[in-house]
């Protein structure tokens, strides 16, 4: 199944009708933003993670009553 210049044509359309011209750049804006942000955090490298001691378990001192 290939998509014709008419298909095409037609999802600009769509999209410009339900989205409308101006949502449209602050969309593209957006989707841009998180791009880099993808691609940085991949080029980062990974940061060690420090190990916690396991936590110590507190135990309640029982009191004898008379």
């Amino acid at each position: 199944m290939r998509g014709g210049i008419w298909e095409i044509i037609l999802i600009v359309i769509l999209v410009l009708i339900l989205f409308g011209s101006a949502k449209i750049p602050a969309m593209m804006k957006n989707i841009a933003s998180g791009i880099k942000t993808f691609k940085k955090e991949i080029k980062e490298e990974p940061k060690p993670v420090a190990k916690k001691a396991p936590a110590k378990k507190k135990v309640a001192a029982k009191k004898k009553s008379k």
